[in-house]
């Protein structure tokens, strides 16, 4: 169910069935008394705004005017990653936070990366075995069976998007990828080396 949407001429139309009917009274528009009432109809109409603004930041997604608070609340903005340049990008790393449940299949750091806003693949290494592995396969050590590489693009662009995208943003955003390392270091399992490769 869509919540409803309010004007002032709403709340004015209600003030006015409000009031006390009698000759004191009438209910022309064009009276004192009526322009009295119908001048106090924006303040419930801004309480109505301010309301249906809390609905929307009440969720790291959409969040406008408590974005610092949520970042606040999850350790944001970190110093390896810097700030966000946009909001849209400070709501997608406040967001990757908040839903990070914890993980280690590829799928979850591909998804995890995905909600910041990043298109990565992840390859695995195995050793190198006499007797199972092929001929042409790398000579990898012992030590590789714990190390994983992330790819991606060097750049990643972001453009300006009507209805998110605020006033005073670039039309066109290059974002680098200091923000997926550090968030994707910080969930790795400890006993793994993270390896990150870019390529366009």
């Amino acid at each position: 169910m869509a919540a409803p949407s309010y004007v002032v001429a709403d709340y004015e139309a209600t003030l006015a069935k409000l009031a006390p009917t009698g000759r004191a009274w009438p209910p022309d528009a064009a009276t004192v008394v009526q322009q009295s009432l119908a001048s106090l109809a924006p303040t419930p109409f801004r309480a109505y705004q301010r309301a249906t603004n809390l609905l929307t930041d009440a969720f790291p997604s959409t969040a406008d005017e408590l974005l610092p608070e949520w970042e606040a609340s999850l350790g944001l903005p970190d110093p390896c990653a810097g700030e966000s340049p946009t909001i849209a990008l400070r709501q997608a790393q406040v967001t990757a936070r908040f839903v990070a449940g914890g993980g280690q299949s590829i799928a979850y750091f591909v998804n995890f990366a995905a909600t910041l806003g990043y298109d990565i693949t992840i390859d695995q290494f195995s050793p190198f075995r006499v007797g199972t592995s092929t001929v042409g396969t790398p000579l990898y050590g012992v030590a590789w069976a714990f190390a994983w590489q992330v790819n991606a693009p060097p750049i990643t662009v972001e453009y300006f998007t009507v209805g998110e995208s605020t006033v005073g943003e670039p039309l066109v955003t290059v974002i680098g990828n200091t923000v997926l390392q550090c968030e994707l270091q910080r969930l790795a399992p400890a006993h793994t080396t993270v390896i990150f490769s870019y390529s366009s």
